[in-house]
């Protein structure tokens, strides 16, 4: 069984995506900080991260250069509902920095699964 940690502080959002995921025979861990997510990793195994950009604490970019210097196998999906401030994507710079997919808010059930599938081949 495939193992997925969500990283966002949204409790609404984390709930909705491991239900999502769950449902999908998926076995799932939840951080609501990049900081949080890092130690999760270092003490469980999981195959894909999907993490916010926007978080209090460690956002999602410096999450997402961490898990790249720890886990450089890694596979990442980031996701903001944010876009761009003072002329930054933040999507953009999230793959610049190592995610494989990104996704703005709102995205459909289907497009995140269709990528999750994909990256865990």
């Amino acid at each position: 069984m495939k193992h997925i940690l969500i990283v966002d502080d949204d409790i609404l959002m984390g709930k909705s995506l491991r239900r999502l995921l769950e449902h999908e025979g998926y076995r799932v861990s939840t951080a609501a900080s990049g900081s949080e997510a890092l130690a999760v990793l270092h003490e469980t195994a999981a195959d894909l991260v999907i993490t916010d950009i926007f978080m209090p604490g460690q956002d999602g970019i410096g999450a997402i250069m961490d898990i790249c210097r720890d886990f450089p196998k890694m596979k990442i999906i980031a996701m903001s509902g944010g876009g761009r401030l003072k002329n930054i994507d933040y999507l953009e710079l999230a793959r610049n920095v190592g995610a494989h997919r990104t996704f703005q808010k709102p995205f459909t059930n289907k497009e995140l699964l269709a990528s999750i599938q994909e990256l865990l081949r």
